[in-house]
């Protein structure tokens, strides 16, 4: 008798696949922040942002075409895409001016997958991060009910069911960095036709900008009345009609005015540097969003890092500054005993700060960078424990750990000071200054400079650097820099 047949004929069922027992059910996606998908052009094949190197990096922000074919043409701005098409989510650390550097996605995406029943569970959704959020959002919306429809049908999902208490068939959960985020809630906004927040569990969204981000203000305005770096104006010149860029702008009371402080308007966006037309349709595009719940969402927040949270506007030009108003229960903002306004440091993660990336539900508080969110330990661990329905506890109000200020931008061979935050002794601290490109490490001694540990840091060659410092209390805070060749950092842009 065949050893595939049993007596009688039959033909036995497939043997369901075996899963570890500490895993979910459910189906994951992972959505990326702005710049976190490489993109290619779909008509010559070439990546046109998200490879590997420090020298690609270099051409790309010191070439002054090296960014020309991402610019948005008119046929983008009226919807006509395809010209460019998202690929994968980033795989190499890169870097961008004021945004600086951002890690790769490689972590996050090897966590998740290590809690699923299967690979399959997961789905990694790059997308243009050019165009508007709402447009990725319908996008999206899509290629996650038919991602949860073909994991409910894979073998790993019924084998799954057996080690869960529920045995509930899967659903979704969103890990969201980022633009990511606001991406997703677009997603789930119920005007796609189809109920996707019915079949979702959790949101997880890691610093994303829900009330927006000065920073990106501040990317609009650069170079307008002042000369700025090269890089600084290529990335204004790219985003002063991407409307992705302008869906980060910032909605809160974040504009001072005398001794008052009051919400951008669409004029006052235009002003800045922004585009009228996008500058509109980004506020008529939140106000439509504000009434779109999360389900069960979980907030991953950055702390301790100096974060843009309000600023001026002085002859056109911006200032910045890494304090804001605070309103009382009644939305009247807390002033002192002469009627000023008081300012507090609320700090974050260097891009959005803390409380610009929260909204209701739980919150969990880690001590590092933006670009860091989606690979630190700290955030990843957050991350596995809801995957597997346990409430992240968090770092209790960010408390340990420290900041980090480093500049955006370097020459090689020249002297630049990384500085350790809201810690005031060189005791636990040490610093390193090392090349992605080969690994290479170096150690800086901290000393006490103004109060603060500072370590004098001098990259030997231009590259990619991650500047890290190491806290008494084990967490490591890092930093991408990029460095340029002597002179290049401060070329003037046409």
């Amino acid at each position: 008798m065949s050893p595939q047949r049993q007596a009688g004929g039959a033909t036995p069922a497939p043997a369901e696949p075996e899963v570890p027992l500490h895993v979910t059910q459910d189906a994951v996606v992972i959505v990326p922040g702005i710049m976190g998908s490489e993109l290619r052009s779909t008509v010559t094949g070439d990546v046109l942002w998200g490879l590997s190197g420090a020298g690609w990096l270099l051409r790309a922000w010191t070439r002054r075409d090296g960014l020309a074919e991402l610019h948005l043409t008119e046929d983008e701005l009226t919807g006509r895409t395809g010209r460019i098409e998202a690929t994968r989510l980033l795989r190499h650390g890169t870097w961008t001016p004021y945004l600086r550097g951002q890690e790769p996605y490689t972590d996050l995406l090897d966590t998740v997958r290590e809690y699923v029943a299967d690979p399959a569970a997961v789905l990694p959704y790059p997308y243009d991060w050019r165009l508007p959020v709402a447009t990725n959002g319908k996008l999206l919306a899509a290629r996650a009910r038919e991602h949860l429809t073909a994991w409910r049908a894979h073998p790993a999902h019924r084998a799954a069911l057996a080690h869960r208490a529920d045995q509930r068939p899967a659903r979704l959960v969103f890990v969201a960095h980022s633009m990511g985020g606001l991406v997703t809630r677009s997603a789930l906004d119920g005007s796609h036709g189809d109920d996707l927040a019915a079949d979702t569990r959790t949101v997880i969204t890691l610093g994303t900008p829900f009330h927006g981000s000065v920073k990106a203000a501040v990317i609009l305005n650069s170079g307008r009345g002042a000369p700025v770096p090269l890089p600084h104006a290529k990335l204004r010149a790219l985003c002063a009609t991407m409307p992705g860029l302008h869906d980060l702008l910032p909605l809160y009371r974040c504009l001072r005015e005398g001794d008052d402080v009051r919400r951008p308007g669409a004029g006052d966006l235009a002003s800045l540097g922004g585009h009228p037309d996008l500058a509109r349709e980004s506020l008529a595009f939140h106000a439509r969003q504000q009434g779109v719940e999360l389900p069960d969402h979980r907030t991953v927040v950055g702390t301790r890092q100096p974060t843009w949270q309000s600023l001026s506007v002085t002859d056109g030009q911006i200032t910045a500054y890494e304090d804001g108003p605070r309103p009382h229960s009644d939305g009247t903002l807390i002033r002192d005993r002469d009627g000023h306004v008081r300012y507090f440091a609320v700090h974050g993660d260097g891009t959005v700060y803390r409380d610009a990336a929260t909204l209701a539900g739980h919150v969990s508080t880690v001590p590092v960078q933006h670009g860091d969110l989606a690979r630190a330990d700290s955030a990843l661990d957050a991350v596995a424990d809801i995957l597997l329905e346990d409430l992240p506890h968090g770092v209790p109000l960010g408390e340990p750990g420290c900041g980090l200020s480093v500049p955006d931008l370097a020459e090689a061979g020249t002297a630049w000071r990384a500085v350790a935050e809201h810690v005031d002794s060189v005791q636990g601290l040490t610093c390193t200054l090392t090349d992605t490109a080969t690994g290479t490490a170096l150690s800086a001694p901290l000393r006490m400079e103004d109060g603060r540990p500072t370590a004098t840091l001098t990259a030997p060659a231009p590259g990619l650097y991650r500047v890290a410092l190491h806290t008494y209390d084990r967490y490591t805070i890092s930093q991408l820099v990029l460095v340029t060749q002597p002179g290049v950092a401060v070329e003037e842009a046409p």
